[in-house]
């Protein structure tokens, strides 16, 4: 699937929008798109990708609109593309096409989601007020979450029933020491103390990551900032970090200072797509 409708399908479920997809899942013979081509249909009839244009495509698009009425979760549909045959579609090109046409119900996202890897994962380091309205929050616009904290009485499944993961680790220095992150994580730092961000934070610029954000005043980050200088961090390392973390709104309350933390990880990944 291309990154276009990955993200066109990121974008309608987190606007709650059902959608069809189309892909072409076998081919024999000559066609013109092989296996792993993809189209997806949205209600109003846009369609981003394709299975081959032509014939095929126009039917293919007309089995999609037809899915939005039956709301079919998946069905298989063979299409022969070559003149001789009676049932064929007149395309020329010789083969065969089987393509697959699923209905993508946007409440129920989650076997389309693990498919296809919408969902990225947040780490938070630091399970107090804002990370706890914060967690949820990330789940709803599909984020993996994982709560992470060095204490018991906060990092635990009473407070966070419904995240990925909860972890309990020994002290912020060894923060990443269970945790492999890749491109597409998402690194959120909310401890409860300044030296508990900063022994994070050292350890996240270490890390592949799409976004490093860390909560705290102007004031306070930029003395971070300088001890990370001191400590041979370059400004392009520097720069990679969203402090203070989140769109600016006004946000004062943990449930605030959450909406505008999820509102910049959104746009984040938007444009990384």
């Amino acid at each position: 699937m291309s990154d276009k409708i990955i993200y066109f399908a990121r974008d309608l479920l987190e606007k709650g929008e059902d959608f069809v997809i189309a892909k072409v899942v076998d081919t024999h013979g000559s066609t013109p798109r092989k296996k792993g081509a993809w189209l997806l249909m949205k209600q109003d009839g846009t369609t981003a990708g394709t299975v081959g244009g032509g014939r095929l495509e126009a039917e293919t698009e007309k089995l999609c609109k037809e899915t939005f009425k039956t709301r079919e979760k998946s069905k298989l549909h063979h299409f022969k593309l070559n003149t001789e045959e009676r049932d064929a579609l007149d395309m020329g090109c010789g083969g065969d096409a089987d393509v697959l046409i699923e209905y993508i119900d946007a409440s129920h996202p989650e076997e389309f989601v693990e498919e296809f890897h919408l969902e990225t994962t947040a780490y938070i380091f630091g399970a107090g007020h804002v990370g706890l309205e914060l967690e949820p929050v990330l789940r709803y616009i599909n984020f993996k979450t994982v709560a992470i904290d060095d204490r018991e009485e906060y990092a635990n499944r009473e407070r966070f029933p419904q995240a990925a993961d909860v972890k309990v680790i020994q002290d912020f220095k060894h923060a990443f020491e269970d945790i492999e992150t890749d491109e597409d994580s998402y690194i959120i730092i909310v401890t409860r103390g300044h030296m508990g961000d900063y022994d994070v934070l050292k350890d996240a610029l270490k890390q592949k990551s799409a976004y490093v954000g860390m909560i705290g005043s102007r004031k306070k980050n930029s003395m971070l900032f300088d001890m990370l200088r001191k400590e041979g961090y370059s400004e392009d390392d520097i720069a990679r970090v969203h402090a203070p973390i989140g769109l600016s709104i006004q946000a004062e309350t943990p449930e605030e200072i959450a909406i505008s933390i999820a509102a910049e990880m959104i746009q984040v990944r938007a444009n990384n797509d």
